[in-house]
């Protein structure tokens, strides 16, 4: 690798981590510029699966205040982002890109959407448990509804990843009575988990770029902890914006590439 490309790669790295923290998207700074110096794209997307790792991590420890007392939760939803990163992992391995890439941009849009509307649509809901004399505060846990959407986003996370963060806030965001950071640090843990257990189907079955994991790595654990002291410094409305705007230049991506 020429030295522009090296510090090229790390760069992406710095900014996904930074990203992937606040909101998620990250693999959409990193994937480009690794098929920009010559990776092929199955060798580009699981070398950047499995640099973003440390990543993640970085990011799930910046956010441990917010974690505290969301441990139940966490583990509960934990289970469909394993069992969900595993499943994408495979087929990301057996299966072409085709049918994923014509939907993604189409979840991602709805989870904009439902973002946009959030704080309205939880009122609503919160307004009808309560004149159904239900708990308006919700299920603690957001029920089978949040499970298998987790599920089926860490599904897409396993196999590619792009904007899957902002799927999560917009599950969480309108099943869960959370405040948003604290929605934002369970969001992170679950990536540990999606990245984690895909990165370790690839370790054994697919060809990797090594040196390109290691700059990946390096830079994203960086950016994790810039995205942590950024991200949770912002206000709900500001980090909902920050969410739409990096949700939209995902989609765009997603349509172009």
């Amino acid at each position: 690798m020429e030295i522009w490309e090296v510090i090229a790669v790390f760069a992406a790295g710095v900014g996904a981590g930074a990203i992937n923290t606040v909101v998620g998207s990250g693999t959409l700074l990193t994937f480009p510029v690794l098929l920009a110096i010559g990776l092929p794209p199955l060798t580009a997307n699981v070398s950047n699966n499995l640099g973003l790792v440390p990543g993640s991590i970085s990011g799930a420890i910046g956010y441990r205040r917010e974690l505290a007392g969301q441990w139940p939760l966490t583990l509960r939803l934990a289970a469909g982002a394993l069992i969900g990163g595993l499943t994408g992992a495979l087929l990301l391995l057996t299966l072409p890109s085709r049918a994923f890439d014509a939907i993604v941009p189409v979840l991602v849009a709805v989870a904009l959407i439902l973002v946009i509307l959030q704080p309205r649509l939880s009122r609503a809901v919160r307004e009808r448990r309560a004149r159904n004399g239900v708990d308006p505060g919700g299920r603690r846990h957001g029920g089978p509804v949040l499970f298998t959407g987790v599920l089926l986003a860490s599904m897409y996370g396993g196999y590619f990843g792009a904007a899957q963060g902002v799927i999560y806030l917009s599950l969480m965001g309108l099943l869960l009575n959370e405040d948003l950071q604290r929605i934002n640090a369970v969001k992170n843990a679950l990536a540990v988990v999606v990245n984690g257990v895909a990165a370790l189907v690839f370790v054994f079955a697919a060809e990797l770029d090594w040196f390109v994991v290691g700059l990946i790595a390096v830079g994203s654990a960086l950016g994790g902890q810039i995205g942590a002291r950024v991200g949770r410094r912002l206000s709900p409305a500001v980090l909902r914006g920050v969410i739409v705007a990096v949700g939209t230049a995902a989609i765009v991506m997603l349509v172009l590439r």
